[in-house]
């Protein structure tokens, strides 16, 4: 069962009042010493009400005085800095429900213009349109067609992407394909020379000129520039 919202306000009946007041200032003692315990902090509370002629102190007299004493050596702009006091905290409370208020009219106010143009592209008509209408409607069709605008950008960036990459892998294959669906491999340098060396030679005396056996029109391996 979920818990009740308690509505903020001041409570008329007297005795209902006593009894929230103790139930909530036992409930708030609890909550700072679970404070001080689980984060090692110093903290105090002094609390003042018309059903005691003393102020209540927690956790002792001695632990406020030492508390407030080390508060009051603070500078002044470090004192002040976060405290509040009931009137600037109704104040933050009201700015911060203004902000959430106008978002949420902007909100609403941009779903009804966007409605609208939706109706008028299935042909309703705009005659029931103000100035403001039009100018919101303007505006919101504005930022659909930036929204388009950008997303065909987009779309043609990774079609130019994919056309590269597809341009690419079209020569790879091609390649692979004149080699007989082998990817080409670079022969080392001793590789040719072992060919090389592998063939007959046939020298004529007296001469320095070696030509390899049965190559009738001196094209040599190795071209010579004297005889070229």
């Amino acid at each position: 069962m979920t818990r009740k919202k308690v509505k903020l306000a001041y409570i008329t009946d007297d005795s209902a009042r006593k009894a929230t007041f103790k139930k909530r200032k036992k409930g708030m003692m609890k909550k700072l010493s679970e404070l001080s315990t689980l984060c090692g902090i110093d903290a105090c509370a002094i609390l003042y009400s018309p059903y005691d002629s003393q102020p209540e102190l927690w956790p002792s007299p001695l632990g406020v005085q030492c508390v407030v004493a080390r508060f009051k050596k603070m500078p002044e702009m470090e004192q002040s800095k976060k405290m509040v006091n009931q009137e600037s905290f109704l104040r933050q409370r009201v700015a911060k429900g203004n902000e959430q208020l106008k978002k949420q009219l902007k909100d609403n106010r941009e779903k009804e213009i966007t409605q609208v143009m939706y109706q008028s592209l299935t042909g309703k008509g705009l005659e029931t349109l103000n100035t403001v209408d039009f100018f919101d409607l303007g505006w919101m069709i504005d930022q659909n067609l930036k929204k388009i605008n950008k997303r065909i950008e987009s779309l043609k960036k990774e079609a130019q992407s994919l056309a590269a990459a597809a341009a690419a892998a079209a020569a790879a294959g091609q390649l692979i394909i004149k080699n007989g669906g082998k990817v080409p491999e670079e022969k080392p340098a001793f590789d040719t020379m072992d060919a090389i060396q592998g063939q007959q030679w046939f020298g004529f005396a007296g001469y320095d000129m070696m030509l390899p056996f049965g190559d009738a029109n001196q094209n040599a391996i190795w071209p010579n520039g004297f005889f070229p």
